[in-house]
């Protein structure tokens, strides 16, 4: 277990869509995630700008949560695998049970057939069961990404999505998929890395009433902030009134109904980071605010009191084999 602040680098980045579904980026270090294969036409040309910013002409990991068409969409994941040609891609560990989703997995499989005898060969990672319980476990404060399910797979193929902490920077991000069951967010709740360190949190399901983000959940989990995408037109009205009446002032809940939404750190990239909030296809700001990152404050305990607070047992499930 690692008790050094470290000095990363990082950016978050929520893309307004033209149509439903959801697409985010995480850029920690010098490691670029694009989560959910979903590239419209209005948000091609905000990933392209990203990835400018980051200085990077592809992408190392694509992240995909479901199989459902708004988190992972054909024409939307041919965009990203001819113009951001990542090296890495993550997919749903439950077999795709509709034809889109059947062709999706047939093009991610096409893809690495494609790029077997180069010199930048292309790692798959089904996220089933089996590859999660395998990993080490997640014990302390520290700058590694851990996976928390599936750890079995049910019928509700949204309860199979991949819940993933990514922590590789100086803010961490808690992507929850789809999932819905109440059982699955009480184990969560009882993740004693996740409720100490959680600093934004990408609403389970888009947000939608019933599922497994209550009052209770974020009380325990306690995100600095909230987001969701929701495209400009928002016909299913994400996130629901219910899930925006439990977010305030002190807990913001940020949306790309208005724009896109980016996250980077400042100043010495090590403890701070500000919230800038697009208005839509553009540079203006319609809002900006600082936080402080959770774990930076952990790390500046000392090495004894960081042992005493991770050593009082919970749960421990999934940091990537490297």
């Amino acid at each position: 277990m690692s008790h050094s602040l470290r000095t990363v680098s990082t950016r978050f980045r929520a893309y307004q869509l033209d149509q439903p579904g959801s697409s985010y980026s995480y850029m920690a270090g010098d490691h670029f995630t694009l989560i959910e294969a979903m590239a419209t036409t209005m948000s091609r040309e905000s990933i392209k700008h990203e990835l400018d910013l980051c200085r990077r002409t592809t992408i190392d990991t694509l992240h995909i949560t479901s199989w459902d068409t708004d988190h992972c969409n054909v024409s939307g994941l041919e965009w990203i695998l001819e113009n951001c040609r990542p090296t890495r891609i993550e997919y749903p560990g439950y077999e795709p049970h509709t034809d889109t989703a059947k062709d999706a997995k047939k093009m991610i499989l096409a893809y690495k057939q494609r790029h077997s005898s180069n010199s930048r060969p292309i790692r798959l990672q089904q996220v089933d069961p089996p590859y999660v319980l395998s990993l080490n476990p997640a014990e302390g404060l520290g700058y590694n990404d851990i996976v928390y399910h599936p750890k079995g797979l049910v019928e509700k193929s949204n309860d199979n999505s991949t819940i993933k902490f990514f922590r590789a920077g100086m803010f961490n991000v808690l992507s929850l998929g789809d999932v819905e069951h109440a059982n699955i967010g009480a184990g969560l709740r009882r993740c004693k890395i996740l409720c100490r360190e959680t600093d934004i949190m990408i609403l389970a399901h888009h947000g939608a009433e019933g599922g497994i983000t209550t009052r209770k959940f974020l009380n325990h989990i306690d995100p600095l902030l909230g987001i969701c995408t929701s495209n400009h037109g928002n016909q299913y009205e994400h996130p629901s009134p219910s899930t925006r009446a439990l977010f305030d002032n002190d807990r913001p809940l940020y949306t790309t109904k208005r724009g896109d939404v980016v996250i980077r750190s400042i100043d010495s990239h090590g403890d701070k980071f500000e919230v800038v909030d697009l208005e839509a296809s553009s540079t203006k700001e319609a809002e900006r605010r600082v936080f402080t990152s959770r774990k930076s404050r952990l790390l500046r305990a000392n090495a004894d009191a960081i042992r005493n607070t991770y050593n009082r047992g919970g749960f421990k499930m999934g940091t990537p084999r490297t």
